[in-house]
């Protein structure tokens, strides 16, 4: 392989639950669920059912026809939108996600967009435009233009840099690989009304927010608003690879015959998956749980000496250390049996299944507490 992603230092070869074994036989605790995608684990029987029946009735076809298991996860995804004027379109990760959304915009006549400093929206030439990680863009200018990144949560910035020319506003509910980093409440909704001011699309990025992670099933219905257009990928196959772009709203902009596709994008496969992962996510009521256990973690973490703060809703949680030792912290707690991931210098992410176990929810606590009693914060 190429050297993008260095060298990995574990080779996992099997995973049962939240649990997987790495190839000399070494169990993990797996708290980050393969970046908030294994929302229900490994090999969760409904999805492996579900997978398994797929494949052997019907494994794939173009998007020259149409197959029931894309059309009743299409059905699915409207229906927890709330919106019965909302359309779907299919594709196979968030970077595909928000290279469409990025497409429709320019449906507006407008080509202006705004997003946010430290945002992370993929690493396609659009979506990496998009992102605001200079680390990240560095390299491959010149992108995209006319796209200007303004700080997340400072609606000042925001008013100042959106006008009638502008065509999309894009933020994440919550900034994920920025280190979990959350809004002052009502950002979002006065995002909404900015927009609506302006006639502008907001979409929000809901890759790492999404299919119930924080507690509800996109990330911003706190704010009782509703976007524009939702991104999806991560979470929405359950682990297999699948994307989503949803407009809500009867004048939204659409794609027309033509305008858009992906040879892969709502795989039956992939969208049977899909199904699953929701109807186990209902019906185990996991967005609830979620939240509960979101409570449990701030309270026995936050008191844990060397923890700033922690932020985060639902079971995607970042945990701010008081100093630039997080890579340590994720490789002690890796000897210790723990994945987690270090997303910057100073922040601990974990996105654990949604169907994690209170036991391992204290077990993690108890062996991040006296992880930090080892690492070297030097």
């Amino acid at each position: 392989m190429q050297s993008n992603y260095g060298e990995p230092s574990i080779t996992l070869t099997s995973g049962k639950g939240i649990f997987v074994t790495d190839e000399n036989g070494k169990k993990y605790l797996d708290f980050l669920g393969g970046i908030a995608t294994n929302a229900l684990g490994h090999s969760h029987p409904a999805i492996v059912k579900a997978v398994s029946k797929q494949i052997a009735t019907l494994g794939h076809v173009s998007n020259l026809y149409a197959h029931p298991a894309g059309l009743q996860l299409a059905q699915k995804l409207i229906e927890i939108t709330g919106d019965p004027t909302s359309r779907v379109f299919f594709c196979n990760s968030g970077a595909e996600a928000n290279e469409a959304a990025l497409k429709l915009s320019r449906k507006t006549g407008k080509s202006r967009i705004v997003a946010t400093i430290d945002s992370f929206h993929g690493r396609t030439m659009g979506a990496i435009s998009l992102t605001g990680q200079p680390s990240k863009r560095n390299p491959f200018k010149p992108l995209i233009k006319n796209i200007k990144h303004v700080t997340f949560g400072d609606i000042t910035q925001m008013r100042k840099a959106v006008n009638s020319k502008t065509a999309m506003v894009i933020v994440e509910p919550i900034m994920g690989e920025a280190g979990v980093i959350v809004p002052p409440f009502g950002y979002l909704k006065q995002l909404r009304e900015m927009c609506n001011q302006h006639g502008v699309l907001l979409v929000f990025d809901c890759v790492q927010t999404g299919m119930g992670r924080t507690g509800t099933w996109f990330g911003y219905e706190d704010e009782k608003i509703r976007p524009d257009v939702i991104t999806l990928a991560k979470g929405i196959g359950g682990g297999l690879p699948l994307g989503a772009m949803i407009t809500l709203g009867s004048t939204t902009p659409r794609f027309s015959p033509g305008e858009h596709g992906t040879t892969f994008g709502g795989n039956p496969v992939a969208a049977a998956a899909g199904l699953a992962a929701i109807n186990v996510v209902e019906k185990n009521r996991l967005m609830t749980s979620a939240r509960i256990f979101e409570k449990k973690l701030k309270i026995k973490l936050e008191v844990v000496r060397g923890v700033k703060e922690v932020r985060g809703r639902g079971l995607l949680i970042g945990i701010g250390l008081d100093g630039n030792y997080a890579q340590a912290l994720a490789g002690l707690l890796a000897d210790c049996g723990i994945l987690v991931n270090a997303p910057n210098a100073n922040t601990i992410r974990i996105a654990p299944p949604l169907n994690v176990t209170k036991v391992q929810i204290d077990k993690f606590v108890t062996v991040f507490r006296l992880c930090m009693q080892e690492v070297d914060r030097g």
